[in-house]
Parts: structure tokens; C-alpha cells; sequence
């Protein structure tokens, strides 16, 4: 396929030569058009209907092929067969002309353009798709721009044909009947200059600006409407109020204080949010205590005699509080209040796009962040109120080890949490729907990882589904299409977490969802209320704590700075990390993700039992896998598994943030005997396989030279 697709390039090109070499352009000349005028007219008067067939397949040959000459051949038309004759003929043909230049560079070109442009080709298709229309009709009324050029930038898009078409109809029409209506005076044309004045290009630009002015018009009147319910204050008596004061929440109301903004931070609970109450603080103080628990085990393995170890479980938790206690004042009313936010605690609730009500007080305002976070999600099984459940937000409050644990859900935090337990001594089962554990990650990952919780007891039951509870301890549970009774001192629910969107979207704004029960939202993080931004785990797609951060620096720039200037939010490169042991690291795609959007690319595996570090330390399980472009050194994606591995993961971020590609790493000194020299490794494996062969062989004829 891909020669063939070369052997019809070089047929146009040879095509196009040939034409040039025998001067077949000339007839397209605006001076053979003059003279040849008379002798054309005769033969359209004997032959009617030939004629018109001969110039509209003419016409359609020269557009196909990107000719110069389609302007000359307008003006014949009206010349030859009058304006309303002439504009028919041209307009039918010059559209069915660009459609087929449109769908010969979308077969011979596009497929080459997206694996060599692959991210900013996806991200200028998808403008296309979204208002191409727009774009498409702008420039065919302005005839300033080669329209030759307009069908073969076209084809490399994700435009449909249909609406290349009808758009190109229409566009071209009004250029169209003035060419044709100027062909009638022919004789008096002496440059295309002449009917291509300054005055009529403004005319048509001002005409192909029409439809962006339509398009303001029309949002204009969208929002108009949807603002029509509500009273807009005079006056306001805080720029932004922010509610959830977790990640998303905090970093938003900082960001706001920062640059001078009056800014309220409202919060229903605990300041800090899930992630310093529930989540990512608690989960990590444990799976700390859980390392030192197996590396005391393993004490011999390095040389150390201990004694017998005991865990107190109730140590490890009151050790959990006082971390979440000493990191606290990070996210306490105290600071945020000397850096000027008003935190008010309270429950929220949105009474208007421009106020919100705490308390007893109505807070008016400019903007509002939604950052509300989310919950844990409890599947309704039948009997679970049989049973005392554990999620996310009560786990911490045990204090007696659970001794037979069921963990439901194999995700990062089902897994992290198996592990730490288990490792302090419970007896951990851990059931999963799917065929495999930590989701949509790396395959090999996967496997490392459930091969180690196997390997350190966790009982592991995947596409398993739990089906009722029979009482407080057991439960009936279904795998391989066979039911059987499961027991349990414990149960915790790890099976992800949905966000707080439903007050918001069922009480006075009534705000859409996604099917996910994410709060809908465009590029900007604006809601179908422009001065509205959600942020964080409300707003999807990846429930991480620096996504939320990260989602908050766009949705209070925009919202304190729009229209004046405001920015789409970048998802290019946001990192992950699964805190098992080994850790688990990503950013970009993995193999799956790449294969199912048909990008080729290159995989450099490189496994970390080689390294010097990791034998020093005996920790030889993971590895380091970079996918690149299929011709470059361009990251596209990395997956990290070992000790370390959410650090390391940086290096590959900053790298695929400015396009810096493993050359850059290969040339940057790493010390030495560290767990980042892993990195340099693989891109030294990724070098050694594309090494430049034939100048390599040069060089060794070289050598051989100069040896005499």
C-alpha cells in the first residue's frame, strides 16, 4: 500500500511535468482565453451541450490536480456562456474538482502527517472537527487564499467529505458569480490583478469574516439564555468563591489570593480534603509502616539478626494521625487566611451563578469554583446493610488489625492497601472483576505486581464478582461461573470513587453531567455558565491530586482573566503513580493506549536487575519501558517499575513536556550508582539500537586508514 501510494505521487508529479514541459499551461493563459474567445464561441453555437461538457470536465481536471488556471477558466465561462450559465457550470465543478484533490490528499498524505505530527496534528484535527465548518466557509470567501491549497490542507484533516462539500458549494458561490460576471467584460482584462482590486478583497474577507461574527452572535445569545433566570448583581462582593478546600479547592483560592483577588474558600468538613484526611497522606504514613515491617523481615537477607518483630497496630495508626496532624497546618485556615483567602466553614449551596449561600450568609460573587472532590463508591449488594463496611473515609479510624481482610477492588488503592495489611500481618483477599489487577496499566507492570502480592500471601481472586452477604463475616461470591461462600473479619470497598456532582447539578443551576457523573465542561473548565469552572475529582477525567492542582491553576487564571485572555487545559503529560511495592510510574501511553489510536512507535525495554544500584540494594525486581516515535527519539510514553519509580517518573515528564528526546537523556550525566541512571540505560539500549550504520562503517574504513 504505501508504494503504491508512492507510485501515484510520482504520477501526479509526472503528470504535472509533463504539462509543464509542453506548455500545455498556456492554454490556460489569460491571453489564450482572449484570442481563442471567438473560435469557442462558434463551437458552444453549433455544439451546445458538448461544449458546456467538455469545460465542465476541463475544470473539474485542473481543480483535481491543483493546476494554476481555474481563475482564467471563470472568467471564460462567463465569456463563453454568460454570467447565470457560467456561474452554474463553475460552482458545480470547482466543488466537485476540490473534492477530489480533498480525498487524494487525504489517501496519499494524511496517514504520513499524523505519524510525523502526531500531537499537534491530533490537536488541530480536533479544532477542525469542532469548528471546521467555521474555518472551512472563512476561507473560501476570501479568494486571497489559493483554494488549491484550501482542498489539500482540507484532505489532512478529520473533516467529512459531505461537509467539504456543501461548504465549498456554498463558500465558493459569491467569488464564483463575481469572477464569472467580470469574464463577460474578457476583452477588457488585460492582468487578473485587474479584477482582484484592494477594495473587492476586502470585501471578501470582511464577507468570509461573517461567519465568525455569527458564531459570536450565536454564543453571545446562548449564554445570554442561559443567564436569563438570574439577577447579575451591580456589584460583587468577592472576584472568585471557591468551594471544597481539598487539592483542587486550595491551590485555586491560593492562586486567586496570589494575585490580589477577594477570594472565599468554603469547606463541609476538614480542610486539606480527602487527600490529607482520607487519602493520599493516611494511605502512604501505612504503606511506609508496612515497608519497614517486610524490610525488618527480610533483615537477614542483608546480614542483620533481629529478634522477633510485632507490629502494634495501634502505633501504626496514632503514628498515621500525627502525620496528618503535622502536615495539617499546610492546609489550615491559618495560612490561607494570612495569605488573604476568607475561609468560611459551612455547607454551600449554589442559589444563582452569582451567589452562593454559607451558613446564614449569601456571598456574592464574579466567578465560582466547583472543586468538590469526590466519594467512595459502595456497590448496593444485597445484605450490605448486614454488614459494617470500611472505605477510604472510615479505614482510618481502626484500631485493632483486621485478621481475615477482604479488599474489593484491584485498582491502585485495592492494591496498595492489600499489600501494607498484609504485610502487617493481616490475611489479605483480594477480589477483582476484571482479568487483571491496577487497571488499564502496563501489562508486564501488572504481571510484576501480582506475581509480588501473590508471593507475599495476598489471597488473589480476579473475575470474581461478589453477589450478596449472607451476614456480618460472609459472603456469596461468583467466579469461573461457580458460586461459593467467602469469610471475612473485614471488608473494605476499594473500587474508586465518584465525584460530588449531584447537588450541583439537581439544585438551582442544574448543571449536565457525564456519563461518569463528572460535571461537564469545556476546554477552559468553564460550565454551560461561563463564569462557573469546576476543578478536580468534580471534573474528571483522572482522580489524581495533581491533576486537581493542576486543573485549579487554568480554572482561576481563567476564570479572574477571561475574556481579556484564558487557556485549555493542558492534559499532555500528567504523570501517575501506584505506591505498591514495587511502585509503579506512568506518563504518556502504554503499548494498548498507542495501538488503539494506530500510532506506531518504537518500544526500548530495559530491565533493572542489570543495574548497579539495584544489586547494591537487592531489589532487582522492575524495569524501565520508553515508548518513542517510530522515527525519532521522541518519548511518547513510559512506564517505570521498581524503587522509586513515581521519582524517576519526573525526568520522562519534564523530557515529554519540552520535547527533549532520549538523546537528551543519553547525554546527561546521571550520578552514579543511582536509580536514575536506569533512564540513561534505556536511552543508551534505544541509541545502540538505531545506531547509523553506514556511517559507522565509514568510520571503521576510516580507522582502518589511518592504522596504515
Amino acid at each position: 500500500m504505501k508504494y503504491f501510494k508512492f507510485f501515484i505521487v510520482l504520477l501526479f508529479i509526472g503528470i504535472i511535468l509533463y504539462i509543464y514541459q509542453n506548455d500545455y499551461q498556456n492554454y490556460l493563459s489569460l491571453d489564450y482565453a482572449k484570442n481563442s474567445l471567438k473560435s469557442f464561441k462558434d463551437y458552444d453555437l453549433n455544439n451546445p451541450i458538448q461544449s458546456k461538457l467538455i469545460f465542465f470536465f476541463l475544470y473539474v481536471l485542473v481543480t483535481s490536480l491543483s493546476l494554476p488556471g481555474a481563475t482564467v477558466l471563470t472568467l471564460f465561462a462567463g465569456a463563453l456562456f454568460g454570467w447565470l450559465n457560467g456561474s452554474i457550470l463553475v460552482s458545480f465543478a470547482s466543488s466537485l474538482g476540490a473534492c477530489l484533490a480533498f480525498i487524494s490528499s487525504r489517501y496519499l498524505f494524511r496517514d504520513l502527517v499524523q505519524s510525523r505530527f502526531n500531537k499537534r496534528y491530533h490537536s488541530i484535527s480536533e479544532g477542525f472537527t469542532r469548528d471546521g465548518i467555521f474555518y472551512l466557509i472563512s476561507l473560501r470567501l476570501i479568494p486571497i487564499f489559493p483554494f488549491f491549497l484550501v482542498n489539500l490542507l482540507m484532505g489532512l484533516t478529520k473533516i467529512k467529505l459531505i461537509t467539504f462539500y456543501w461548504v465549498s458549494q456554498v463558500g465558493m458561490l459569491a467569488a464564483t458569480i463575481v469572477y464569472v460576471q467580470a469574464g463577460e467584460q474578457l476583452s477588457q482584462i488585460n492582468n487578473l490583478k485587474d479584477i482582484s482590486n484592494p477594495k473587492l478583497i476586502l470585501i471578501f474577507t470582511l464577507l468570509g469574516l461573517l461567519p465568525w461574527f455569527f458564531k459570536f452572535f450565536i454564543n453571545y445569545l446562548k449564554v445570554k439564555k442561559v443567564y436569563a433566570n438570574y439577577n447579575k448583581p451591580k456589584k460583587f462582593e468577592y472576584n472568585t468563591v471557591v468551594i471544597g478546600a481539598g487539592a483542587a479547592g486550595l491551590v485555586s483560592s491560593y492562586i486567586s489570593a496570589a494575585v490580589k483577588a477577594k477570594v472565599a474558600l468554603i469547606e463541609s468538613n476538614k480542610m486539606g480534603g480527602d487527600c490529607l484526611n482520607y487519602g493520599c497522606v493516611p494511605s502512604k504514613a501505612i504503606i511506609k509502616s508496612a515497608k519497614v515491617a517486610s524490610v525488618v523481615r527480610a533483615a537477614a537477607l542483608y546480614g542483620i539478626e533481629t529478634a522477633a518483630m510485632q507490629v502494634n497496630f495501634l502505633n501504626v495508626m496514632n503514628r498515621i494521625k500525627a502525620v496528618i496532624k503535622q502536615i495539617e497546618p499546610h492546609d489550615s485556615i491559618k495560612r490561607y487566611s494570612e495569605i488573604g483567602v476568607e475561609c468560611i466553614i459551612g455547607e454551600a449551596k449554589v442559589m444563582s451563578p452569582f451567589e452562593v449561600k454559607v451558613n446564614d450568609r449569601v456571598l456574592t460573587t464574579k466567578n465560582i469554583i466547583i472543586a468538590a472532590g469526590a466519594e467512595p463508591i459502595i456497590p448496593k449488594i444485597s445484605g450490605l446493610d448486614k454488614i459494617k463496611y470500611l472505605s477510604s473515609e472510615n479505614l482510618w479510624e481502626l484500631t485493632e488489625l483486621p485478621k481475615e481482610f477482604l479488599i474489593v477492588g484491584g485498582g491502585a488503592i485495592g492494591c496498595e492497601l492489600a499489600q501494607s495489611f498484609q504485610r502487617l500481618g493481616s490475611q489479605v483477599t483480594l477480589l477483582e472483576r476484571e482479568n487483571g489487577l491496577i487497571g488499564r496499566s502496563d501489562l508486564n507492570a501488572a504481571d510484576i505486581i501480582l506475581n509480588k502480592l501473590k508471593s507475599e500471601g495476598i489471597k488473589i481472586l480476579l473475575q470474581a464478582e461478589l453477589l450478596e452477604f449472607i451476614d456480618a463475616n460472609s459472603a456469596i461470591i461468583k467466579k469461573d461461573n461457580i458460586k461459593e461462600s467467602l469469610k471475612f473479619s473485614h471488608i473494605l470497598f476499594a473500587l474508586g470513587r465518584r465525584a460530588r456532582s449531584e447537588s450541583f447539578a439537581l439544585e438551582n443551576l442544574k448543571l449536565e453531567l457525564n456519563p461518569n457523573g463528572t460535571l461537564k465542561h469545556n476546554e477552559f473548565l468553564q460550565t454551560k455558565f461561563p463564569n462557573v469552572y469546576v476543578c478536580g475529582d468534580v471534573a474528571g477525567p483522572i482522580q489524581l491530586t495533581h491533576m486537581a492542582a493542576h486543573q485549579a491553576w487554568y480554572a482561576a487564571v481563567n476564570a479572574l482573566f477571561s475574556p481579556f485572555k484564558k487557556f485549555k487545559t493542558d492534559y499532555r503529560v500528567v504523570p501517575s503513580v501506584i505506591f505498591t511495592d514495587p511502585e509503579v510510574a506512568q506518563v504518556g501511553m502504554t503499548i494498548n493506549q498507542a495501538n488503539e489510536k494506530n500510532i506506531k512507535f518504537e518500544e526500548t525495554f530495559y530491565e533493572t536487575e542489570d543495574l548497579d544500584r539495584a544489586i547494591c540494594e537487592g531489589e532487582l525486581t522492575g524495569f524501565v519501558k520508553i515508548l518513542t516515535d517510530i522515527k525519532s527519539d521522541k518519548i511518547i510514553g513510559a512506564t517505570i517499575v521498581g524503587p522509586h519509580a513515581g521519582e524517576l517518573i519526573a525526568e520522562i515528564s519534564i523530557a515529554m513536556r519540552w520535547n527533549l528526546g532520549l538523546n537528551k537523556i543519553l547525554s546527561t550525566v546521571h550520578s552514579y550508582p543511582t536509580w536514575s541512571e536506569s533512564l540513561k540505560m534505556t536511552a543508551g539500549r534505544w541509541r545502540q539500537n538505531n545506531k547509523p550504520e553506514i556511517l559507522l562503517r565509514i568510520v571503521q574504513k576510516f580507522h582502518q586508514i589511518r592504522r596504515g
